[in-house]
């Protein structure tokens, strides 16, 4: 199924639900309603605005379909903005008194010889309205710019809504053309040649953006113009387009409050005769739950439950969540800001219970002890916390963005790009013992580890039950938590790295530059080069150590790590080398607490930096 296939089949969700606006209709920012007696003099104004935050916001209210404009001037049916209304506006306005008038000559055309009240007192309006009155009340600054409609005095319908005008909004449809057929429906229909616009996505134009355009020819072909060259339906493309307008709104269910990296997300699932309204809505409020974590520790405990149920193998039915069915049919669509276009980031489209469970194992690959959250983190938080500058969420890579959600629903590997930004960040400064890079890197370890293995047991079930071993020995899974006896040199020699910066801070307390500071991307990239330097200056602080009778625990630790070391330290780590470094450096650091003497002279040590009374020697 194709997006504007997908979206057209919601849209009828929407029709049962009585949320969808009627054809010839869209959904625009609205602030303000002038209302009108039934001789048309404007008698008052209902501001329309509602609270967000600290501000007014206008109010999305269906109103006869937006034209589309460029430089042209172009009015719309019975609203407008101010300019084209009244024939003011904040700014220069030099074309002004041309789009008021555009506006008056259009909308009195369109109303002609109607006897409808509501439609006779905005002709009047029209016809008696000067700009000067304007700076008279009920008229305030406010409106200017402000998108204003009209209603009858008395009455809290607004014109445009009136069956009179209704039927003027059909008749002023274009002519019907030569039927053609639609790739959406599988009909023969008139085609639409401009598609609706698309508003909402973050970054995109504010008057909207096109999903479908064709308006270079490069974008053509066979001599076809714009729309022809996909033929959709008039009545197909006003469809999708409702739809997914719908769902971008801000408050709308089934949008994810924040984006991933540059891209909106928007979610839905399809009805069918064994999907009903009460399973779809339950499905989209579960997936929401996942991806966006509450930050309510009651419900997070809620969310955490049901992730370790799932990534128990149990079935998405037997969930406490009412409703939820494994086969649903659920897409996901990610849309990220291209001009005066919109870019699809990603696109996916499967049963609800398949995103379900890879969202489970996403959250189980990235599970790491002891946890550097309290919540499991969104996608979007996650990358903001490894690999963006600042932990800015505008410095997420917008690539990796898209690359790892699709990985995450997917289930397919991660990113190659988030194990090499996460080890930059930690490259450039980033500090590696707060365990959400480690946390990263362990998920992109951990998923290809069971990638390879899976993968292997598929292609070769005949191979050798020792060899095959001895396979799954070199790649063996990442560890959750400490690990002593992990067989990688690059993780032990990045447990060995925690313990010798251990030491320096027993023995000197706060310094400008740590070893972390001037030598973790060094040792971590090049560890022959630089282990023999400090190991050579760990013997002088574990001397200073024992001469205050302290370390000892710590002395064995670092004996113990070379121990398990080879005779020749590698020149060179690879990346994913680096990766399981940084892995047992985390473990080190957070594990290290060997016995209640060796938790006392660290909690000491840390007491003894915070206020300053080390004897730095």
């Amino acid at each position: 199924m194709t997006i504007l296939q997908a979206l057209d089949r919601y849209y009828d969700r929407m029709a049962a639900r009585g949320e969808a606006e009627a054809p010839g209709f869209s959904r625009e920012k609205i602030s303000f309603a002038i209302e009108l007696s039934a001789a048309g003099d404007p008698i008052g104004v209902a501001d329309l605005r509602i609270a967000s935050g600290k501000k007014l916001a206008p109010q999305l209210l269906a109103v006869p379909a937006a034209v589309k404009r460029t430089v042209a001037i172009l009015p719309n049916l019975f609203w407008d903005k101010s300019a084209y209304v009244l024939g003011r506006t904040a700014g220069d306005g030099k074309r002004t008194a041309q789009e008021h008038a555009a506006f008056k000559e259009a909308n009195l055309a369109a109303i002609g010889e109607s006897d409808d009240p509501g439609l006779v007192a905005l002709k009047r309006f029209l016809a008696s309205w000067t700009p000067d009155r304007f700076d008279a009340a009920p008229f305030t600054p406010d409106m200017l710019d402000a998108n204003i409609v009209f209603q009858l005095e008395g009455e809290r319908r607004f014109i445009h809504t009136r069956d009179a005008a209704k039927r003027i909004i059909a008749d002023d449809r274009p002519d019907e053309g030569e039927a053609t057929f639609c790739l959406v429906s599988g009909r023969a229909a008139v085609t639409q040649r401009l598609h609706p616009t698309i508003k909402g996505v973050d970054g995109a134009q504010s008057s909207g953006a096109a999903l479908v355009s064709f308006n270079l020819d490069a974008f053509t072909s066979h001599g076809k113009e714009q729309g022809d060259n996909a033929p959709t339906s008039e009545a197909a493309a006003f469809r999708y387009g409702a739809a997914l307008n719908s769902m971008l709104e801000r408050s709308s269910r089934n949008r994810l409050k924040r984006g991933v990296g540059d891209a909106t997300v928007v979610f839905w699932a399809d009805t069918s005769e064994l999907v009903d309204e009460r399973e779809a809505d339950a499905a989209e409020d579960f997936f929401a739950s996942l991806v966006e974590p509450s930050s309510d520790e009651t419900e997070a405990k809620k969310i955490r439950d049901r992730l370790e149920l799932l990534a128990e193998g149990r079935a998405v039915e037997a969930l406490s969540a009412a409703g939820l069915q494994s086969g649903t049919r659920f897409h996901i669509l990610g849309l990220s800001p291209n001009a005066a276009r919109l870019a699809v980031r990603f696109w996916l489209t499967g049963d609800f219970g398949a995103f379900v469970k890879r969202l489970a194992e996403h959250f189980e690959d990235l599970r790491i002890d002891p946890a550097p959250w309290r919540n499991p983190p969104s996608v979007n938080y996650l990358l903001m916390r490894t690999t963006a500058l600042l932990d800015k969420a505008d410095n997420i890579p917008p690539l990796l963005a898209g690359e790892m959600m699709r990985a995450v629903l997917a289930g397919t590997r991660y990113p190659q790009t988030l194990l090499a930004a996460t080890v930059g960040r930690l490259r450039a400064g980033d500090d590696a013992s707060s365990g959400w890079h480690a946390a990263a890197i362990k998920a992109v370890l951990a998923r290809d580890h069971r990638l390879k293995r899976r993968n292997k047991k598929e292609a070769d079930n005949g191979q050798d039950a020792i060899e095959r071993k001895d396979v799954e020995r070199k790649e063996e899974k990442p560890p959750v938590s400490l690990e002593r006896d992990d067989p990688h040199p690059a993780y032990q020699l990045g447990r060995l790295f925690a313990a010798v910066e251990t030491a320096q801070r027993m023995a000197l307390g706060k310094v400008n530059a740590t070893i972390r500071d001037r030598y973790f991307g060094a040792a971590s990239a090049t560890p022959a080069t630089v282990f023999p330097l400090l190991m050579r200056g760990v013997q002088n602080h574990l001397g200073k150590l024992r001469k205050d009778g302290k370390g000892f625990w710590l002395e064995r630790e670092i004996e113990e790590i070379s121990n398990r070391l080879p005779p020749s330290l590698p020149r060179s780590l690879r990346l994913e080398q680096q990766g399981r470094f940084v892995l047992g450096y985390y473990h080190q650091r957070k594990g290290q607490f060997a016995d209640a003497k060796a938790n006392q002279e660290l909690t000491q040590a840390e007491i003894e930096i915070d206020t300053g009374d080390v004897d730095n020697g």
